[in-house]
């Protein structure tokens, strides 16, 4: 028996069933043993589209890594994009890349070159295994690695000399399935928190990524109708309050950060979303929990933090609260604001119903708005019309709403996709593109059709690179504008060539019906939606 069917029962008991994968003869021997064991085989065109994959499985499967497999020289570097994005956005990964043989190691080998450096810096873990009795403890270990605390990518490296190893299965070391222990803070310390929120008159909770990797939506929603507390969402943290709830709020989070006298950040960080922590006034206190201890305090003082699995810390302040018979009442700073948010929606509704041809962003992001259902995914792949569609589109409740994190990493729609409809084959999956984005990761459509799975893309097509071109704008002046200009390319041209269905769009009224199709289709499929143009900067990108 070779490594390579040691590897892939390793990961079989780690709880890996599906890989994503470009095909490479450093890696070959992993694909066999993954056929012995019936984990699923992804093969994509591109490997950063295998790595921004794994990066949704993971985030679709929350206490389990996603897995990419890398050939060697050129695959592993064109995995880096993907692994960067996953670090930045704390997806645990597992990437798994080729090797020229140890035999020949720094002698030249085909693609050989120090992978290991060029890793290191984006993972928490990167290493080498040069034994092949030893790739399931490797393997186990990167796992680890990728899962504690504040996730994280991994990358093993395995020469393929390595993976052809001969291997005693029924010896060999493998891991158990594995979870990280919940980490609780000190209860002094959830205590002075409580403390804090007790003695504030406007606080507000900003939920995050964090909240998401602590599996912490149903704790964070209990803290919230105990405390009747207005509660705003940035990163993978979008969702985890339902849009209908009464204390999830959207359209007026600058205004009430900016009154507000006290915010306990959830697994959110403090970075250039939040302005390094400028959003919130010097004179405000500021609660943080996370996962990691080291970014309590990072950018700005937090005046209490709590170290630990998000979710049980709100448990414990809901225990606590109710224990200690500590009473937590904003209702009244929850319906001041309700009718805020309600009179911010009424200032969109011409655009929101707008029927000028080139179609108006908005229109178009109200026209999915309308669509989408609660149990559908939705990924958002593009700068302009996913920000604006942030402001209309709801994430279904029992759906999921992905984005590339704060690397933004442009591409991700597609490879995202994937592992989305592999994961939930009973769910409707809808990339909201930018027509530049599309052309980073749109051949993976490729991909989709090869493995029948009826995902549908609409792109907003301005034939720029609008959240680049309008800053350009202001700044140069409109005779200025230089490379943020795209042709009103017909992706859905591209798309029914590659065996999917295609359908323009150049009026408002005709999104919906085309929607329709595209899913009644049972194709991959590609609805491009010609829109109009801006060029006056709204500002909302943040160095």
């Amino acid at each position: 028996m070779d490594g390579g069917k040691l590897i892939a029962r390793a990961l079989k008991k780690a709880g890996v069933d599906c890989i994503f994968t470009l095909p490479g003869g450093h890696v070959m021997a992993i694909y066999d043993g993954c056929l012995n064991e019936g984990i699923r085989i992804v093969d994509v065109r591109h490997e950063q589209a295998a790595v921004h994959a794994a990066d949704a499985w993971a985030r679709l499967h929350p206490g389990r890594v996603g897995v990419a497999v890398l050939t060697a020289g050129p695959g592993a570097t064109d995995g880096v994009t993907g692994i960067a994005n996953a670090w930045r956005a704390n997806s645990p990964i597992l990437v798994i890349g080729g090797q020229g043989p140890l035999v020949n190691l720094r002698r030249g080998s085909l693609q050989e070159m120090d992978h290991i450096s060029v890793m290191r810096p984006i993972t928490k873990w990167a290493n080498a295994c040069y034994a092949a009795d030893r790739l399931g403890e490797f393997v186990e270990e990167a796992i680890r690695y990728a899962l504690s605390g504040n996730p994280g990518p991994s990358y093993l490296e395995v020469p393929i000399d390595v993976l052809a190893g001969a291997v005693d299965l029924e010896s060999a070391y493998c891991p158990q399935p594995m979870s990280p222990p919940r980490v609780r803070p000190e209860d002094r310390l959830v205590r002075e928190a409580l403390a804090l929120l007790k003695a504030s008159k406007m606080p507000m909770v900003m939920a995050g990524t964090g909240v998401k990797w602590s599996n912490g939506a149903g704790a964070l929603n209990r803290f919230l109708a105990a405390a009747k507390m207005p509660c705003y969402l940035n990163g993978m943290g979008r969702g985890a309050v339902p849009h209908d709830s009464p204390y999830f709020f959207n359209r007026t989070r600058r205004d009430y950060m900016e009154a507000s006298d006290c915010v306990l950040l959830a697994g959110s960080l403090l970075d250039f979303r939040m302005r390094f922590g400028k959003s919130i006034p010097a004179s405000a206190k500021i609660i943080q929990m996370d996962l990691d201890a080291t970014l309590i305090g990072q950018n700005r003082r937090a005046d209490v933090g709590l170290v630990g699995d998000i979710g049980l810390i709100f448990e414990t302040m809901i225990e606590m609260m109710e224990r200690d018979g500590i009473k937590l009442n904003y209702q009244s700073i929850v319906d001041e604001w309700r009718a805020k948010e309600v009179a911010e929606e009424a200032t969109l509704a011409g655009q929101l119903t707008s029927d000028e041809v080139p179609i108006d962003p908005l229109r178009m992001c109200k026209e999915i708005a309308d669509f989408v259902t609660d149990d559908m995914i939705l990924i958002g792949d593009g700068g302009d019309i996913v920000a604006k569609s942030a402001k209309v589109v709801p994430v279904p409740k029992n759906g999921l709403w992905m984005d590339p994190g704060p690397l933004g990493t442009l591409g991700v729609g597609m490879p995202f996709a994937l592992a989305a409809q592999i994961a939930h084959p009973d769910k409707r999956v809808l990339i909201i593109y930018g027509d530049g984005s599309f052309g980073l990761n749109g051949f993976e459509y490729d991909t989709a059709i090869r493995h029948n799975l009826p995902i549908v893309g609409i792109v907003g097509n301005d034939a720029a690179w609008g959240q680049m071109m309008r800053p350009q704008v202001m700044v140069y002046g409109r005779e200025r504008v230089v490379a943020t200009e795209l042709f009103p390319t017909r992706y859905d041209k591209v798309v029914e060539a590659m065996g999917g269905y295609g359908e323009l769009v150049t009026e408002p009224h005709q999104i919906r019906p085309a929607l329709e199709r595209a899913y009644a289709s049972g194709k991959a499929a590609c609805i491009n939606v010609m829109i109009r143009r801006d060029f006056e900067y709204g500002g909302g990108i943040y160095m």
